[in-house]
């Protein structure tokens, strides 16, 4: 293993962990867990296996457990520790800490008390799922997971209706139908969305498509398995419908390139180019 951080400094550091597929974790992720004073997991059984597939070896360095149950318990300890001069990783489930996570007090915490804290990026289900939406990315807003009882969820999706930017949501496999069915009536049916599934896993799946269409599609079938991205894009112009923007596309794709149809046609109905891009692609 390379020795990029041989020694660390006392400090928190919020250490980045593959979201499906092992090999995904940095360079410096290993040396951070292989050289911190004291790790802090979300579920160390799951820090221990990634450890081991990595060959990263413990040697009676205390791992500590720090999920929501315990935080407020644990925190005492983890910043006396970094008080004390020692380095302490921090590492959740999968993927990057703070992300829909909670290591998010736990670094406010040393923030707000002058304890460095210092992030090893990496992995991240919400910038993956925004690599292959295939929608607009220039600006996004990350939403997380949507109320359970359908009341909430319906107060908090009308919240994003208006937000001119694509929408990235978490949410359980088993709740995917109905958040689907409450996109459909908070947002414009006709929006294009993207469920993004195990991603970087074995049997990774986007589907892709309207609100209106996957709504349906997901009503009738079982759950699906795994962790689940939803990413909608941003609103459709009110005075361009659906069938007028692909018209105009289809039209425009007949004499140029996707990206010289998607600037005309932006410049015509004064839509993003990127939303018009991600449509032009899918009618080409």
């Amino acid at each position: 293993m390379s020795k990029l951080t041989p020694t660390l400094s006392a400090g928190l550091y919020l250490v980045s962990t593959p979201i499906g597929t092992a090999s995904d974790i940095t360079l410096r992720a290993l040396d951070i867990l292989e050289n911190a004073d004291i790790l802090a997991a979300e579920d160390t059984r799951n820090t221990r296996k990634l450890m081991g597939i990595h060959g990263v070896k413990l040697n009676k360095r205390p791992m500590l457990p720090y999920h929501d149950h315990n935080g407020p318990a644990q925190r005492p300890r983890i910043l006396a520790a970094i008080r004390d001069g020692k380095s302490v990783a921090y590492v959740s489930d999968a993927g990057t800490p703070l992300i829909a996570d909670p290591g998010y007090r736990l670094a406010t915490d040393a923030i707000s008390e002058g304890l460095p804290v210092t992030s090893a990026p990496g992995a991240s289900a919400l910038l993956a799922a925004l690599a292959v939406a295939g929608l607009p990315t220039d600006r996004f807003l990350f939403a997380g997971f949507p109320p359970v009882k359908s009341v909430a969820k319906a107060k908090f999706l009308a919240e994003f209706s208006a937000v001119p930017a694509t929408l990235v949501f978490y949410e359980s496999p088993r709740r995917l139908a109905d958040c689907l069915t409450a996109m459909v009536a908070a947002f414009d049916g006709a929006r294009r969305v993207a469920v993004c599934r195990e991603l970087t896993k074995k049997f990774e799946e986007v589907r892709r498509g309207t609100l209106t269409d996957l709504a349906a599609k997901y009503s009738t079938e079982p759950a699906p398995k795994g962790e689940v991205v939803v990413v909608v894009g941003p609103p459709i112009n009110e005075d361009a419908s659906e069938q007028d923007i692909d018209i105009a596309l289809l039209e425009a794709l007949k004499t140029l390139s996707v990206k010289d149809a998607a600037k005309t046609v932006s410049d015509a109905l004064d839509i993003p180019r990127k939303q018009l891009y991600a449509r032009a692609l899918e009618l080409k």
